[in-house]
């Protein structure tokens, strides 16, 4: 090799060292990584931050469902992101803005909320049917919340509230063999003290007013806007003001029963 051969060897291998020397640096910086703060996908916000109480669909949680149609059109997307934002206290579902000491920005909140909607949502879920008041607008009467809760929940949950057997969800007169209707199901105790410290009574509420698609559990259009043939109950309220007032009577009377320390299993001694 001569002199002009070995000279341009070594200089490209000076080059391709300190290339390397270069891109191995301490402090260089790497690829861009976005903040946590710009992540806007709605569904990597909502694997991260509501997945694993609401479900990885939206079902099928600890929490409430949220890929509910009716649910979500009688929260609507306000709702939605007001508790998003702040939580609901003494409960399991903790503030995410962070204004609350949550994580996430407002606008991140937005998309979650907009994102069940879009996702979830189904703009004619209610048929035109006049809805009822997400929150109530006032305490409820527990004496006639007993009695509501008798005239339209104790068929399923029992009489006091306990636990019972709900019939087969069939309307009467279904074409649908008796073999395949869907069979009846062993309902929880709704008054059970541990079940109450859990959730809120905006929480009661929202169960009466959305169901639980996931267990077929029907919700408050059985008893004001379906026909009479497909409703569970022997009498249909036709005025709204009287089912927003009868469903907070109803709340009232099952947060009745809420003790000071729920699931102390051992009775106290002086």
């Amino acid at each position: 090799m001569n002199l002009r051969s070995l000279t341009l060897s070594l200089l490209a291998c000076a080059a391709t060292l300190s290339s390397a020397g270069c891109n191995s640096a301490p402090g260089k910086p790497g690829p861009a990584v976005a903040r946590p703060e710009q992540l806007l996908d709605f569904p990597t916000l909502y694997a991260q931050n509501c997945a694993a109480c609401h479900g990885v669909n939206g079902r099928n949680g600890a929490a409430i469902s949220l890929a509910n149609p009716v649910y979500l059109a009688v929260a609507g997307v306000s709702n939605i992101q007001h508790i998003t934002a702040i939580g609901v206290p003494g409960t399991a579902m903790p503030p995410f803005a962070r204004s609350a000491g949550g994580m996430l920005t407002d606008r991140q909140i937005a998309v979650l909320a907009q994102g069940m909607i879009s996702t979830w949502g189904n703009p004619s879920a209610l048929k035109g049917c006049a809805y009822p008041a997400y929150e109530s607008s006032g305490p409820g009467d527990v004496a006639h919340g007993k009695q509501a809760f008798a005239d339209y929940c104790a068929q399923c949950h029992g009489a006091d509230g306990t636990g019972g057997i709900s019939p087969s969800r069939q309307p009467a007169g279904s074409l649908i063999p008796p073999a395949l209707r869907a069979a009846p199901v062993r309902t929880g105790s709704l008054v059970d003290p541990a079940y109450l410290a859990l959730i809120s009574d905006q929480g009661l509420r929202s169960f009466i007013l959305a169901g639980q698609t996931e267990q077929d559990a029907h919700d408050w259009r059985a008893y004001v806007c379906a026909p009479t043939s497909t409703t569970f109950v022997d009498r249909q309220l036709t005025n709204l003001s009287d089912f927003n007032r009868e469903i907070t009577d109803i709340v009232a009377w099952l947060a009745a029963h809420r003790i000071a320390t729920p699931g102390q299993p051992y009775p106290s001694h002086p």
